[in-house]
């Protein structure tokens, strides 16, 4: 729950504009509010967090260490929030330029709302009508049923069983890591976790037909052998932030992607656990009922911008880290 000095987003907004513009007057013009609304919101803000965030001159404003310190934080919490508020219009989307899509629960969460930030921009620089995108979030199994009984011309999925039935095109790859509580064993243990060791770990899953869920049954496939990749679950959830909540708790460890815990492990709520002897890496896919594309235009290029932002968010971070050789 958020306290009550966590500031509302016009007034970052302004914030971050005088970072930019130097001036109240540009903020105001930029904005379409008086200087007076600014000015007032700006000491608002500095009330509220209980410090000095710009200095005033007769030359224009600036930012203090403190008000710089602010903005580098607000500009995350803006770009959260742009990427939230598509995500919204795109469930809210009725019309008739419509595109109705369904995605694995991971690909919704972390992955599509800046795909579709993208599209629209895209469209309305070239002059045309932005597409309203309607969203269903399910697993990876329910978004195949969706696309195969014609509900949607479009999924999105991170399975590695692709229905003969359906058309499929890899959009690019992610990776699953083995996460623990910092009071688990295995979050200080020095050597490397063997694949053996985390095949026969009861582990906190996702449900079945989860596509995070049947990647890393595959996987263990190759270790387990007779087993069928089977996994001995501890405990089973149908979303990722219930997963990741048992893990935290210390109930066991648990694989997602490393898109979902993230933040996480940079808080130190979760460990990541080196592993060796098994590759954690599944590829994420489009697909669609019939023909070599989707007979959507917007779906086509939605395609297109999910592989560019896949291969360019790859390439930001050098593909792999050294925990997935």
């Amino acid at each position: 729950m958020l306290g009550p000095h966590m500031p509302d987003l016009a007034a970052l907004e302004m914030l971050v504009a005088v970072g930019e513009l130097g001036s109240l007057t540009r903020v105001a013009a930029r904005l379409g509010v008086s200087q007076q609304a600014v000015s007032s919101r700006v000491r608002s803000l500095e009330g509220q967090i209980g410090a000095s965030l710009i200095v005033r001159t007769a030359r224009g404003s600036t930012l203090t260490p403190t008000g710089a310190v602010i903005t580098g934080w607000a500009a995350e919490v803006l770009a959260a929030a742009e990427r939230m508020e598509a995500g919204i219009e795109s469930i809210r989307a009725q019309t008739l330029q419509q595109l109705d899509v369904a995605a694995s629960l991971t690909i919704a969460e972390y992955l599509l709302p800046r795909w579709l930030v993208t599209l629209r921009d895209r469209q309305e620089s070239a002059g045309q009508v932005a597409t309203r995108v309607g969203l269903t979030a399910v697993n990876s199994e329910a978004v195949i049923a969706l696309v195969r009984a014609g509900t949607v011309p479009l999924g999105f999925i991170e399975t590695p069983d692709i229905p003969t039935d359906l058309h499929a095109v890899a959009i690019g790859h992610d990776e699953l890591q083995v996460a623990v509580s910092p009071t688990h064993a295995w979050a200080k243990r020095r050597m490397p976790l063997t694949a053996r060791e985390l095949a026969d770990t009861p582990l906190i899953t996702r449900e079945e037909g989860s596509g995070t869920r049947k990647a890393l049954e595959q996987l263990f496939a190759r270790v387990a052998g007779s087993d069928g990749g089977r996994l001995p679950p501890r405990l089973e959830h149908s979303s990722t932030a219930a997963v990741r909540t048992a893990i935290a708790s210390g109930v066991a460890p648990g694989v997602l992607s490393s898109l979902a815990i993230s933040d996480d492990l940079a808080l130190g709520r979760l460990v990541a656990v080196e592993l060796t002897g098994i590759t954690l890496r599944r590829t994420l896919s489009a697909v669609w009922a019939s023909g070599p594309h989707p007979s959507q235009a917007p779906a086509q290029d939605l395609i297109v911008i999910a592989r560019q932002s896949l291969a360019l968010e790859a390439k930001r971070t050098d593909a792999r880290s050294p925990f997935f050789t």
